[in-house]
């Protein structure tokens, strides 16, 4: 089967295949940038807009943010979509991947009751890009749930993949015909941070079957999803319906068959769950990370397994339901069977995998702690994908590096580490990878979720001390600006100036 993969990159490094610093990306390809609604829009009560799990959360428990903050302004692009898209037109990007909020659309989080502020306010944006021939590729839901459904139990209700698939068709209806590039759920890392454990809203907290449950609940929803589309939508719009996964890449700590197969089943424990119900000839639950589950819940005393599985129909029904998938890639690790473990609370997904994770000194870290260059980490994750999914066509949605909030605009780390991306991108490409294009994460300086304010991603820095919440570029703005210009990667390159302008024809 052949599919088409959206992969987002984070924290990553140059194989080192290849050093020609001007080896040409081909003329197809594809670079933008990526945000999300809840980081970047703001506006959270204004017209008509419906409270968001993150909304209700930041409010009654902004002890769960590091600095206290939340996305009540953020960068306020709902006042300034504008100024983006000139953003967009400075930086000379091919397209923009960004969220709707499902509660700024749906006040309620049903169909029944559309807000028409909100649909106003995503037409504008699409029709400003679209202006300037901007690709909108568009994500239905990046962790911005409405809080009326979550009081129902949110991705724990099996309801959920009909209150999503009707949300889906609103969307679709409203502005498929110019939106071609679909994608249900940006990475549901929600499922294990958020259900499975406190780390994310909504903080469900149930480590037992919390995200496991959520697991099954997305994947459902999003083959709903999908299906509408399919049969309702794309014979007259034409337009592509994805998912995206996060694949943080691990290899294990040493040769051993042990530590091979811990770092398998921290694979499939990670986005596996998503990507076998989707693309594998089987379908279901990845067999390794279930049988271990299914072990583990017996030995525990449950029943049945704690990982409950898809009906036969069920998988008939998931399997195959991409036109293209998205994958994250933030990081890498290596990982053992039997050292560096962290005490883990029983039952968790953190207990069934029993995996010890360990990051080398030398390898060089972001403001985000998490956030390390793991050497040739594009490059395996590429051919991993390729290997796995016969070779299917690949687009990297997010890559980003994190600066601290008072860093110059300077900011020659994260030049770097584009840099050792894309090269890294182009070795794939010389292995024979279809990956198609790039989109950086993130286009501006957002609410980095339980981080806050204190984690930089942007090309452009954002000063969230000024109302007008003022737009400046980085360096790395102009090093990427010139890569997307030339096609290529020129190391030697330095901007001759801090002013950014729109190049004619853009």
């Amino acid at each position: 089967m052949k599919v088409l993969i959206i992969l987002s990159v984070f924290a990553v490094a140059s194989s080192g295949v290849s050093d020609n610093k001007k080896r040409s990306f081909p003329a197809d390809f594809l670079f933008g940038s990526a945000t999300a609604a809840y980081q970047v829009e703001g506006a959270w009560d204004e017209d008509g807009k419906g409270e968001g799990i993150w909304d209700y959360m930041t409010h009654n428990h902004p002890n769960t943010i590091s600095d206290l903050s939340n996305g009540d302004v953020a960068s306020d692009s709902y006042h300034n979509y504008r100024r983006d898209v000139q953003i967009m037109r400075e930086l000379g990007l091919n397209a923009y991947r960004f969220s709707l909020s499902w509660p700024r659309i749906l006040p309620t989080g049903f169909a029944y009751n559309i807000n028409p502020a909100g649909i106003d306010y995503y037409n504008k944006l699409i029709d400003e890009m679209l202006k300037y021939n901007i690709t909108p590729i568009v994500t239905l839901c990046h962790f911005d749930l409405p809080q009326k459904l979550q009081e129902l139990g949110g991705f724990a209700n099996p309801m959920i993949k009909d209150w999503f698939e009707d949300y889906a068709r609103v969307a679709f209806q409203h502005f498929g015909d110019r939106v071609k590039y679909w994608i249900t759920f940006n990475e549901p890392v929600f499922c294990s941070l958020g259900y499975g454990s406190d780390k994310l809203a909504p903080i469900v907290n149930s480590t037992a079957i919390g995200g496991y449950l959520c697991a099954k609940h997305v994947v459902l929803a999003h083959a709903n999803a999908y299906h509408a589309y399919k049969n309702d939508f794309k014979p007259t719009q034409g337009g592509q319906c994805g998912f995206i996964v996060g694949v943080s890449w691990y290899e294990p700590l040493t040769d051993s068959p042990e530590d091979k197969l811990a770092a398998e089943i921290k694979r499939q424990g990670d986005w596996g769950l998503y990507t076998e119900p989707l693309l594998s000839a089987e379908g279901g639950f990845p067999k390794d990370l279930s049988a271990r589950i299914a072990s583990k819940s017996a030995q525990q005393g449950f029943s049945k397994s704690r990982l409950s599985d898809f009906t036969d129909n069920e998988k008939i029904w998931i399997r195959g339901a991409v036109d293209f998938l998205g994958v994250n890639h933030y990081t890498g690790s290596l990982v053992s069977a039997t050292k560096y473990k962290i005490p883990a609370s029983v039952p968790s997904s953190e207990d069934d995998l029993d995996v010890g994770i360990y990051i080398r000194d030398e390898w060089p870290t972001a403001q985000s702690s998490w956030l390390v260059k793991f050497p040739n980490s594009t490059y395996n994750v590429l051919t991993d994908l390729m290997k796995r999914y016969n070779n299917p066509f690949m687009y990297i949605t997010e890559n980003g590096w994190s600066t601290t909030p008072d860093s110059t605009l300077v900011d020659d780390d994260r030049v770097t580490y584009y840099r050792d991306v894309l090269e890294d991108i182009l070795d794939a490409i010389d292995a024979g990878v279809n990956i198609k294009g790039f989109l950086a994460w993130s286009m501006i300086d957002n609410f980095e979720w339980t981080r806050g304010y204190t984690e930089r991603f942007g090309l452009y820095q954002v000063d969230f001390e000024d109302p007008a919440r003022t737009r400046t570029p980085r360096k790395s703005a102009f090093v990427y600006k010139h890569i997307i210009k030339n096609r290529y990667i020129d190391r030697d390159y330095e901007p001759e100036s801090m002013t950014m302008t729109i190049d004619e024809g853009h």
